[in-house]
């Protein structure tokens, strides 16, 4: 399961009210690379592919493809604002340390093979 908070519940929707339009689905996904061996990759999106899982997280659709979940299963996103801007802050159980970007993880699972960056 992924768990939305209210601000970021708030944050994708507003970001799904600035087309027209809106696309439907917020994709939440991860890629090797980053500072700390995977990152993660926010979208929105229109469709979701036959593989993908498809969540509710109180009314927003959130898309995961079948490589990202088992390193997002349990994640709690948020959305905070600061003296440098506002942002998504993940709260990853799977990460087993992440970088001090917050948008980098790693993890030790060795059962869990990362999913390869795409050309």
């Amino acid at each position: 399961m992924i768990h939305l908070s209210p601000a970021a519940i708030g944050e994708v929707n507003r970001r799904r009210s600035k087309f027209s339009p809106a696309p439907m689905l917020f994709r939440v996904s991860v890629q090797r690379g980053g500072c700390a061996d995977l990152y993660y990759i926010l979208d929105l999106v229109e469709a979701a592919s036959p593989e993908d899982r498809v969540l509710d997280c109180d009314g927003v659709p959130v898309v995961v493809d079948a490589q990202s979940w088992p390193y997002l299963d349990g994640l709690t996103l948020d959305y905070s604002e600061d003296l440098m801007g506002g942002g998504f802050r993940f709260h990853n159980p799977n990460a087993s340390s992440s970088c001090g970007c917050g948008n980098s993880f790693s993890i030790t699972a060795p059962s869990i093979t990362a999913p390869a960056q795409p050309n």
